[in-house]
């Protein structure tokens, strides 16, 4: 068996810890992540977790809003965060022998947060101005409601930003109970990458106290509604096209037959559907295929940006690109894909961010795959087994979604996958 690229320690009443040594970098990243996401939201909490990413950088118990952000900006290094539908993280990369300090600072955001009525009342208007930003990128706007249309009774279709009115509804103490009852172990890990000791950094989070979060339930599945058209009229310069089949879970052991076949199919520029639609045709700027996986299930969708008038022609093309997929998967192809994949994944080992998040993993199974593992697995995968995955998950029928002027969306073709 391959020696184990990180170190994972489980705290006694406490947060996992885990650390992948990089000895030759000059910094570290630290990542606090909760496995907490807009999908753990109720209807009337739409927006909680994104708000309490916000809120986390407004003081804390020691330390005031304007001296946090003093303290941080003193580390010299980058602190952020993100909310996604399955996880909240909060994120910073200093040098190397800066990192107890900044660690402290992680933990005493999230431990022991001031989340001031004041600064939420200005900080709400902060996060409307980012619902009017997506709003104002017709892209980002289609796609939440794909997601929406894709999972209509389920909170893996809410946007992660919430609304106006769940944001009205909140305060200090909404912010606070959803935190304490959810930012806790066994829902959080801390990561670590880079010129870092393990051992130090367990005992730096072991001499916090951590309390208890309680049983975490089980996440219920969503079900994924495909084999319906959903359109999407807005006047707009250029019509946004999403299709999307059922995907993989994040810890699928399909994950390289998956990998390769996204990349054939619309993942660079010698992609199927980047030399159908774009390259042969000149029908779209924009075309490509990504996979999204979540711990239960995922999706495997297409984009495509083009203008009102060629969505029709788009169609057709995307269509009949999918229709002969299966039989354009040549050695040749499957060769490429695999390069393609491995210098990501080798390149990838140079990020201590990236490294850090990677470790995120950890939630969805009991260990991480190394990358050169996973290289090797890429390698060893044929034709015949991509070929296989692709038949099994174009054979089910896609969502499809339109946006686009409402004239352009009368004329527009029904699809036939």
């Amino acid at each position: 068996m391959a020696e184990r690229h990180y170190f994972d320690t489980l705290i006694p009443d406490g947060p996992r810890v885990l650390s992948r040594p990089m000895a030759q970098t000059q910094s570290v990243a630290l990542g606090l992540m909760v496995n907490t996401g807009s999908r753990d939201e109720a209807p009337e909490q739409a927006g909680i977790a994104h708000a309490l990413e916000h809120m986390l950088f407004k003081g804390t118990a020691k330390l005031s809003v304007d001296q946090l952000s003093q303290q941080l900006d003193l580390l010299g290094g980058t602190a952020n965060a993100f909310t996604s539908r399955e996880r909240t993280c909060f994120h910073i990369r200093v040098l190397h022998e800066d990192w107890p300090q900044a660690l402290a600072i992680l933990m005493d955001m999230l431990l022991e947060p001031a989340l001031p009525e004041d600064e939420w009342q200005r900080e709400r208007e902060v996060i409307f101005s980012e619902m009017a930003m997506v709003d104002d990128s017709p892209d980002e706007w289609a796609f939440e409601r794909h997601m929406g249309a894709l999972f209509p009774d389920h909170a893996l279709g809410s946007p992660t930003l919430g609304s106006h009115d769940t944001l009205n509804s909140f305060d200090h103490t909404t912010l606070r109970g959803f935190l304490e009852q959810r930012y806790r172990p066994p829902r959080l890990q801390v990561m670590a990458a880079g010129r870092i000791d393990h051992q130090q950094l367990v005992d730096a989070v072991a001499a916090r106290r951590w309390p208890d979060g309680g049983e975490q339930p089980p996440r219920v599945a969503a079900t994924m509604r495909c084999g319906q058209r959903t359109l999407l009229p807005r006047e707009i310069e250029q019509a946004h096209i999403f299709a999307s089949f059922p995907g993989i879970a994040a810890a699928s052991a399909e994950r390289p037959q998956s990998w390769l076949a996204n990349q054939m199919l619309g993942g660079g520029m010698s992609s199927l559907l980047f030399r159908e639609v774009r390259e042969k045709r000149g029908l779209a700027y924009s075309v490509g295929s990504h996979l999204s996986t979540y711990q239960q299930q995922g999706m495997w969708s297409i984009s495509c940006g083009t203008e009102p008038a060629l969505m029709g022609d788009c169609l057709r093309v995307i269509e009949q690109a999918l229709a002969d997929y299966r039989e354009r998967i040549d050695p040749e192809a499957l060769q490429r894909a695999k390069r393609q994949m491995e210098v990501q994944l080798r390149m990838a080992m140079d990020s201590v961010d990236g490294q850090m998040l990677a470790l995120g993993a950890r939630f969805n199974e009991e260990e991480i795959i190394d990358p050169l593992e996973w290289s090797r697995r890429i390698r060893a995968t044929t034709a015949e087994e991509v070929a296989a995955w692709v038949e099994r998950h174009l054979s089910q029928p896609a969502a499809w979604s339109f946006c686009a002027p409402r004239e352009a969306l009368d004329k527009l073709p029904e699809p036939t996958l």
